[in-house]
């Protein structure tokens, strides 16, 4: 069974119940039923025409369930708008779909939680993740938001901005997570740039591709992470790196400055640095102070932290990071490192040992356990 290959199709097949009339949540369930019908049956009868077995089977599903309703009279209309079984046309719906669920019903944080479960493909406990939250508040945020568009026509698309930070999560799942959905992320986000002239979307394309440029550098043969400044360089994508600054370029000459160009600009001075020690850090904490006036966010004060404690010494770096939250992920790595640069590497270890305890990924405890082991076995050498 290909599950790619269902998932690829799921966005499609939900957009067509949708635009043939049902309510997303009904639409959603029936999509689903059929993904559990077609991992029954295509292993011994594979179907010549995917999609369209699953649009038939997806409509035939919702229609039974629309036929239960008490509203039954009105639903049953919809028999006489059965598909005919046959080719689906060849339409990708996915960036349709992904400004629908920012559906101005929804609140901003509703209707990301909502399109990256349904649309997205990503699980409860990656959104949570991702929104720094328990999976349990995620789940009680998703089921509101199927709640609130539930028999909702979701024929008002929601706003630029919402569409956006749904894809940049998107793109940070596949990129770092466990689900490879990077490169669907730089697809949809390369339609959204051709069909709507604003930076910020630019900005966006140009940190997709600024960051995938680095990915076949970022593992080493045995699956291992390798940090940015011992990567090889020459294993970079320089076309990428080249298309992602020119991008960049045009977008922050249009003086309309937004998180994602500012982001974008720190990928693009790693980039630009031919080896870690020529990197400018000074220049990347201009860009990160930029970046918390746009946003107060946490993760960009953490990695502020690291930039901080590269131009102006561990020390400073340490003092960056003392006001920020215990408990905030990734933030015992950042003081592990800033404190093995200190001379300190008794409390480097142990915060090592502490961060692979709460690492997201395996890759990642992996590597921080790594850390910690290394500086003990130096103790003990000594």
């Amino acid at each position: 069974m290909d599950e790619a290959l269902l998932r690829s199709l799921t966005p499609s097949v939900l957009g067509v119940l949708v635009r043939r009339g049902a309510d997303f949540a009904a639409a959603e369930d029936a999509v689903q039923d059929a993904l559990v019908d077609a991992v029954r049956v295509w292993p011994g009868d594979p179907p010549r025409d995917p999609k369209g077995w699953l649009v038939t089977v997806a409509w035939r599903r919702f229609l039974d369930a629309a036929r239960s309703d008490a509203a039954r009279r009105r639903r049953e209309d919809l028999v006489e708008e059965e598909p005919v079984p046959g080719p689906a046309p060849a339409a990708d719906d996915t960036l349709q779909l992904y400004f629908l669920c920012a559906h101005p019903s929804l609140t901003p944080a509703s209707a990301v939680a909502l399109t990256l479960r349904a649309v997205g493909g990503l699980t409860t406990r990656q959104i949570a993740q991702a929104y720094l939250v328990p999976e349990a508040t995620m789940a009680q945020r998703v089921s509101r938001a199927k709640r609130t568009v539930s028999g909702v026509r979701l024929d008002r698309p929601g706003d630029v901005a919402t569409v956006l930070r749904v894809l940049y999560l998107v793109f940070n799942e596949g990129y770092s997570g466990d689900v490879d959905l990077a490169a669907e992320a730089i697809r949809l986000t390369r339609q959204l740039a051709a069909a709507i002239d604003h930076p910020e979307v630019a900005g966006l394309l140009a940190l997709m591709l600024l960051h995938h440029a680095r990915r076949a550098a970022r593992t080493a043969p045995d699956g291992s992470l390798v940090p940015l400044a011992e990567q090889d360089r020459g294993r970079w994508d320089t076309v990428a790196i080249a298309e992602g600054v020119g991008i960049l370029q045009a977008a922050l000459a249009r003086d309309r400055l937004g998180e994602f160009q500012a982001q974008a600009a720190v990928a693009a001075l790693h980039a630009d640095a031919p080896t870690a020690g020529e990197t400018d850090w000074v220049q990347i904490v201009e860009w990160y102070d930029e970046l918390a006036r746009l946003t107060d966010n946490p993760v960009v004060r953490l990695n502020r932290a690291v930039a901080v404690g590269e131009a102006d010494g561990p020390r400073a770096g340490l003092a960056a990071l003392a006001d920020l939250d215990a408990a905030l992920p990734r933030r015992d790595a950042v003081a592990a490192y800033l404190h093995e640069r200190d001379g300190d590497p008794v409390r480097a270890a142990r915060l090592y040992a502490e961060a692979a305890r709460k690492a997201p990924n395996l890759a990642e405890r992996d590597h921080l356990t790594r850390q910690a082991a290394r500086l003990n076995a130096g103790r003990g050498g000594g």
